[in-house]
């Protein structure tokens, strides 16, 4: 499929969309498989389908490069990537089958290999977007040496959509592992973090950590010995216990998509953003561990402001991912000179705010 073009049938009637909206002055909701409405605050607007900008627009798989159209679903570039032994490396969760690439780069969200891969905008090469004239907006390359207009790029990682419809995307992509097996034993709370960052900072091809209610979990991915070795080393140190590759792949899995038994119930879901080497938060409620650290869930009914303080006492932040109220923002509050960036970043793509109002915060 080729790219994106200025007469491109999908691309004109979604510019013509956006030329109506702000003549009209209509809020948008940019919608592509609709798997992470949940995230954020509440969408307001029109929808505003981007699912026909579909398809793959290149892929070399020599030169680890993908460029895909916004609206193709996630499964479809995962399928592509598979077929040449590849992947995206930041492992994104999809939250649903309808998952699309765009949606992936908006929402900005990265699975367990993220504390070892890097996360989505370390992935992403160029984009093209539209702004609030319906203009077509190009930003970065399709090759891994071409970093002009790469920060812009990264802009869009975690906006969800409030910059513009993503039109398509250049990835980098990774081979996937040569050998992959996890191991599980039991590790005290009280040594949960020091532990896990100290693996991490080991010379260990660690490529996932998980700790919950007193038992961690740990990946290892990469050349078959330095796999098996690692295997030995924690079964001989550690006690631990070698997983079913299967099982494993199932548990990993559901780590990465919130179908883990942790996730299920109604009860306020926070993702806390923290230092990895950070202590133990003083906060009630159940907590699951990743990132050897740096990213921890916490279920519990404990108040927005009593969380968000102890997040910033460790240099950290507190996203109210899923459920509870609402009232005090989803996201952590920004300092003041980084919310005028946001503003005048908003305001430079898209003056008459009509894409995704309110969706990140009420002002932008």
């Amino acid at each position: 499929m080729s790219a994106v073009t200025e007469a491109d049938p999908a691309l004109e009637t979604i510019r013509d969309a956006i030329r109506a909206a702000v003549t009209d002055r209509r809020a948008l909701r940019l919608v592509g498989g609709a798997t992470k409405d949940f995230y954020g605050e509440t969408p307001q607007g029109e929808p505003l389908d981007l699912r026909a900008l579909r398809g793959i627009v290149s892929y070399e798989p020599t030169e680890l490069v993908i460029q895909v159209r916004g609206g193709t679903p996630l499964a479809e570039v995962h399928e592509a990537l598979a077929a040449h032994a590849q992947m995206l490396a930041f492992e994104p969760p999809a939250f649903g089958e309808a998952a699309t690439i765009g949606g992936v780069v908006a929402a900005g969200l990265s699975g367990p290999r993220r504390a070892s891969a890097g996360a989505v905008r370390d992935f992403v090469l160029g984009a093209t977007i539209l702004d609030a004239q319906g203009r077509v907006l190009r930003f970065g390359g399709q090759v891994m040496k071409n970093v002009a207009g790469y920060d812009v790029s990264r802009l869009l990682c975690g906006s969800l959509g409030i910059l513009g419809p993503i039109v398509d995307v250049s990835l980098k992509v990774l081979p996937r592992p040569m050998r992959e097996a996890s191991v599980r034993l039991p590790l005290d709370a009280s040594r949960a973090i020091g532990t896990m960052n100290r693996w991490c900072a080991e010379p260990l091809p660690i490529s996932a950590t998980r700790w919950h209610d007193g038992q961690a979990w740990v990946r290892f991915s990469g050349a078959a010995p330095a796999v098996e070795a690692a295997l030995a080393r924690f079964a001989r140190e550690h006690g631990a216990v070698r997983i079913d590759d299967d099982e494993a792949a199932h548990r990993w899995r559901a780590l990465r998509e919130h179908e883990d038994a942790f996730f299920a119930g109604d009860q306020p879901l926070w993702r806390l953003s923290l230092p990895s080497t950070a202590p133990w938060l003083e906060l009630p409620g159940r907590v699951l561990v990743e990132w050897a650290g740096a990213q921890r869930w916490l279920r519990g009914d404990a108040d927005a402001a009593r969380i968000r303080a102890e997040c910033e006492r460790v240099g950290g932040t507190a996203t109210l991912f899923r459920g509870g109220d609402r009232s005090a923002g989803v996201f952590h509050p920004l300092p003041e000179a980084n919310r005028r960036v946001h503003r005048a970043l908003k305001h430079a793509f898209d003056p008459s705010g009509v894409f995704n109002r309110g969706r990140m915060y009420p002002d932008l």
